[in-house]
């Protein structure tokens, strides 16, 4: 088997989405006609050519951190509940929305990964299904179905998949094979097994810590190892890819590919890591935004 690290892939190919500038703890970002301010946790920079803590001028949305954590948004002026923006590479378009947790229900720089799964897909010159697992808004669930998979999309969070089916349909996908499965994600992996089920392709994206539909506890350190053992057990005869992605600093690009290194040793292939990341239109920089791992065959 091959590994190797690949660096940072930049999510470029955005039109209706740009990081216009961060610094200070912050990013600026348009999503589509209106601009939102965010905290970002990776933002460890001062501002160029500001002074520190001059507010943008340019802003519709700000979201204020709160004294207690959490916080709230802030707007200058009404704002539609949501809106959509179009991925064009791959003809997508996505519901937008600023949630009280300061998201807004897709993660941009995920392109990469989008566009990495439905070439694969598109490639394989035969039926492929996938799973997707803490499959959140369904971006992932989205741009494999568009490329001719099945796909099975499961998240814990009952809104989550309202919301992927929602993404779906304004993708021109809502008669797409898709499941949508409200479950914890390990629980619904063994079920699965019992059922016989097999899929050529995994994608994941879990959460550093987090609770299934019945408050069962996950933690990332704790339970990934084991869940994708469970999940090498669904891969059919013929696996395809499998694809992980991390947003917790605990994790680098070298312990996501080792895992999966040692998941599919037996398989052959080839393992690739590194960092995803999003253009400052500012100044030219990169934010750092996740890492990733994938196995292809």
């Amino acid at each position: 088997m091959r590994a190797e690290r690949s660096g940072l892939l930049l999510a470029d190919r955005w039109t209706d989405y740009q990081l216009l500038d961060c610094g200070d703890g912050l990013k600026q970002e348009r999503w589509g006609s209106y601009v939102l301010v965010r905290p970002d946790p990776q933002v460890l920079w001062p501002r160029r050519g500001q002074a520190s803590g001059a507010p943008w001028k340019d802003w519709d949305g700000f979201y204020q951190r709160g004294d207690s954590g959490g916080g709230r948004w802030e707007f200058r002026r009404p704002l539609p509940e949501h809106w959509n923006i179009r991925y064009a590479p791959l003809d997508l378009t996505f519901k937008i929305r600023p949630t009280g947790f300061k998201h807004t229900g897709l993660f941009p720089e995920q392109a990469v990964n989008w566009e990495w799964c439905s070439q694969k897909i598109r490639q394989a010159g035969r039926p492929v299904s996938v799973l997707n697992l803490f499959g959140y808004t369904g971006a992932a669930t989205c741009a494999a179905a568009a490329a001719g998979a099945s796909v099975c999309h499961v998240d814990a969070a009952e809104g989550m998949v309202k919301w992927c089916r929602e993404n779906a349909a304004l993708s021109g996908l809502a008669a797409a094979p898709v499941r949508y499965i409200v479950d914890d994600c390990l629980k619904f992996v063994r079920r699965e097994l019992k059922r016989g089920r097999r899929y050529e392709a995994i994608i994941m994206d879990p959460p550093t810590y987090g609770r299934g539909g019945s408050g069962e506890l996950w933690k990332l350190e704790d339970h990934l190892w084991e869940l994708l053992v469970e999940c090498h057990r669904l891969l059919g005869d013929r696996p395809l890819f499998f694809l992980i992605n991390a947003y917790t600093a605990r994790l680098s690009p070298t312990v996501v590919m080792n895992l999966l290194t040692e998941l599919m040793r037996e398989a052959g292939g080839h393992v690739t890591g590194g960092e995803v990341g999003l253009p400052v239109a500012a100044d030219g920089r990169v934010l750092p935004c996740g890492i990733y791992g994938r196995w292809e065959a």
